[in-house]
């Protein structure tokens, strides 16, 4: 898979990693497509409704969430980048942790997951070069070891 990604966006405007995780949850609940039910980020964060209702007030006064007085939560369009973003971040990371260290599918998500929001955008875009690059150099030479 050789997908390039820039981070064209300055650090300085990053969010809390907690507030990266809700906007990648929403994101996989399928908040690019439909609405998302407070109950199920709860159900998929493992956190109460009132620590997301307290998280989606913060999310919503910076523009990235809409969501009607008790109503299903929508990523605005500033909320889809932004989580489109993280999650290009988890997946870049994930790759490198399996295919390059071969570290283990479960624990290279988990540690991905802590990963992706300590990283600057200026190493995301370092890694997402080297990566391109080993996929590049492995797909012509499948047989080679790795790193």
């Amino acid at each position: 898979m050789n997908t390039r990604v820039t981070c064209d966006k300055s650090d300085e405007g990053k969010l809390s990693a907690s507030s990266e995780d809700y906007l990648e949850a929403i994101y996989q609940l399928g908040g690019e497509y439909q609405p998302v039910r407070s109950v199920d980020l709860a159900t998929k964060l493992e956190v109460s409704k009132a620590s997301v209702n307290k998280a989606l007030v913060t999310l919503k006064a910076a523009g990235f969430v809409e969501q009607p007085h008790y109503g299903d939560i929508n990523l605005t369009s500033l909320g889809l980048d932004y989580a489109r973003g993280v999650q290009a971040r988890h997946e870049v990371l994930s790759r490198f942790l399996t295919d390059v260290l071969d570290v283990e599918g479960e624990r290279a998500a988990e540690e991905a997951c802590k990963m992706e929001h300590a990283i600057s955008n200026q190493t995301l875009d370092a890694w997402l070069a080297f990566m391109e690059k080993w996929e590049d150099k492995h797909k012509a030479a499948p047989d080679t070891a790795k790193a």
